[in-house]
């Protein structure tokens, strides 16, 4: 396991941990993770041995140049990061790449560090590609365990069989160890997956908040998202057979929407807005 030369006393901790690769479409997770450590001051608490776990010639270190003059080495790793945003519970933040191999013993030593640090809750972060318009907003969809947070946090009950990520093993490792476990999915579209995608990124941490019962402070991030809105919208209006496709997929996300936006919807999601406020 990861090597804490100090175990930090924290308050009610809870885990929020993205990896980037497979599960990580548009950066839209690890950008997320990214966002928290930085808006909140994180400090770097250990990292995870990398030699154990990344094929560095799948998973290659990167050269880096300081000022023009001072090249460094920078290898693949998965960092553990406590913050503390000052009411409320702690925060100890994961990100890194997905190891390459050895999931079991990468899955038992992040299992450890949570234990040792005293999480009482993990939130894993992920992202995929689907048929999404990016003109709407950004579909997030998750699972939690034990099934009863599956309503607290209005998560759908998923059907999904299928190959997984890192993401998916952690859930089942956490989980299978009694500590409450949510997975949270945004959809990004297919058609502009390349990173970053702030909206994406947002629409996690707009659902992360209601896992923390407490406010994230969002910094720029809602601009950038208006910014890659309209950059996209640009883009499209330039391509007439794309504009035409995301003519059609919204089409069908509006259609498949339209029960949701009943009087009972909309207040679920105010009383949500208000009690992440601290109003409610």
């Amino acid at each position: 396991m990861p090597e804490l030369d100090r175990v930090p006393e924290l308050v009610e901790p809870v885990m929020v941990a993205a990896f980037e690769g497979w599960n990580d479409a548009g950066d839209a997770a690890s950008g997320a993770v990214a966002h928290l450590a930085s808006m909140w001051g994180a400090e770097l608490l250990a990292e995870i041995d990398a030699d154990d776990y990344y094929d560095f010639q799948v998973s290659r270190p990167r050269i880096t140049v300081t000022e023009g003059r001072h090249r460094g080495l920078s290898w693949p790793a998965t960092r553990i990061s406590i913050a503390r945003p000052g009411s409320g519970p702690d925060v100890v933040l994961v990100n890194g790449s997905e190891p390459n191999m050895r999931w079991r013993g990468f899955s038992a030593d992040l299992l450890s560090a949570a234990r040792e640090l005293g999480v009482r809750r993990v939130v894993l972060l992920g992202a995929l590609l689907a048929d999404s318009p990016h003109t709407r907003p950004v579909p997030v969809t998750g699972v939690a365990t034990p099934e009863e947070l599956n309503a607290e946090f209005g998560l759908e009950p998923t059907d999904y069989e299928g190959p997984t990520g890192i993401v998916g093993v952690l859930h089942d490792v956490f989980s299978a160890a009694g500590i409450e476990t949510v997975s949270l999915w945004a959809a990004v579209p297919h058609y502009v997956a390349q990173p970053p995608n702030p909206k994406a990124s947002l629409a996690l941490l707009r659902r992360v908040e209601d896992v923390l019962d407490r406010p994230v402070p969002m910094g720029e991030l809602p601009e950038d998202a208006r910014a890659w809105e309209h950059g996209v919208d640009e883009l499209a209006s330039e391509d007439s057979d794309i504009a035409g496709y995301v003519r059609s997929l919204e089409e069908a996300k509006d259609a498949a929407e339209l029960p949701e936006a009943s009087g009972e919807a909309i207040a679920r999601e105010f009383e949500r807005y208000l009690r992440r406020r601290g109003k409610g």
